[in-house]
């Protein structure tokens, strides 16, 4: 921001800083269930939960944009609040900027919150309909910055003009009811930057926005990433969306990662059916385009009991017997190109 020192928070890019703004290590994240006296007898104690996130490892870059895409319940969301220890992992450890967030204390977490932000899918949901649009963007000013009124006021105005809301004076005292869903859309944005996150998680970001503003949210994003050094974790199901703004993508399918590499690699080469699978799903504007790849059948199954060995294997046209009890690792077939699959190869001819 000009002319501001926004956060007075030092960012972790320093000299001697890892690579990796973000690490998981095999992290895992099971919801129990909660079940009556009788369900509990019957299952022997033993207390199902849903297995969002089962086994995850990956690591973000500083300065990049990673994607995360794949169909509703296939814990896309969850992975996000666990890289900023919303939730704690079941399993598994989450590193920031090289630290170890399960052990940190209370105070040292919240003194790295300033650096860690996410926009969420829903703005009129995430946003406080009894609080101005100032209190909402200011709040986390007023909690990592500084306390001053004036200066909390200069702050919001800035960021306010920043994500294209000019005059700023026009929105500070307005509520979330009285503008539209773009405008909403970037005073999420707008509260999720006033810190000058090293950081973003962004959820889903255009998903409820009109298409005819998607685009420049979209502009909007790359456009402070590169004034701000901004590193974004974007959630996505949307293949179309993610091609114009990732630079590294994964594809999670069930609480696991099926596929991760370069995006145009993994555009251009997919390895994995369910990667085939979700591009072939992609519109194109052409009424001679016909679909080549067969879609999957069914549904996704249920995470409270996912199917054994490959767990895309119920509805994998290319499954054989031992796709249903061996669990296939992510294999590296092409430089930085990683894939779960026992048969990517032939996937790849």
């Amino acid at each position: 921001m000009p002319d501001l020192n926004l956060a007075g928070i030092s960012r972790g890019a320093g000299n001697g800083a890892p690579a990796d703004l973000v690490r998981l290590e095999n992290v895992r994240k099971h919801f129990p269930l909660q079940s009556g006296l009788l369900a509990n007898l019957l299952n022997r104690g033993h207390v199902p939960a849903v297995k969002a996130v089962d086994g995850v490892s990956l690591s973000i870059k500083r300065g990049e944009v990673f994607g995360l895409a794949g169909e509703s319940g296939s814990g896309k969301s969850t992975v996000g609040r666990l890289v900023l220890n919303l939730f704690p992992p079941t399993e598994g450890r989450v590193f920031f900027d090289g630290q170890d967030l399960s052990r940190l204390s209370a105070e040292e977490m919240r003194k790295l919150r300033s650096r860690m932000q996410i926009i969420f899918q829903d703005p009129m949901a995430s946003l406080n309909p009894r609080m101005t649009i100032g209190d909402a963007i200011g709040h986390p000013v007023w909690i990592h910055v500084t306390g001053d009124p004036e200066k909390r006021r200069q702050v919001v105005t800035e960021i306010l003009e920043k994500v294209g809301l000019a005059p700023a004076n026009q929105f500070y005292d307005k509520f979330p009811h009285q503008i539209s869903g773009g405008q909403r859309q970037r005073i999420v944005i707008a509260r999720a930057l006033v810190t000058v996150p090293d950081l973003v998680v962004a959820d889903e970001p255009v998903a409820m926005a009109d298409v005819s503003v998607r685009t420049l949210l979209l502009e909007l994003m790359m456009r402070l990433k590169g004034e701000l050094n901004l590193t974004y974790l974007f959630v996505t199901h949307d293949l179309a969306t993610a091609k114009y703004v990732c630079d590294r993508i994964a594809i999670m399918y069930l609480g696991k990662l099926c596929e991760v590499g370069p995006l145009d690699d993994v555009y251009r080469h997919p390895g994995h059916p369910y990667t085939r699978a979700l591009l072939e799903a992609v519109p194109v504007p052409d009424p001679r385009h016909r679909r080549k790849e067969p879609m999957p059948a069914g549904e996704i199954p249920s995470a409270i009991n996912p199917p054994s060995g490959c767990r895309f294997h119920p509805r994998c046209p290319i499954a054989r017997a031992n796709c249903a009890v061996d669990e296939p690792v992510l294999r590296e077939l092409r430089p930085g190109h990683f894939m779960a699959c026992h048969y990517a190869e032939e996937v790849l001819k």
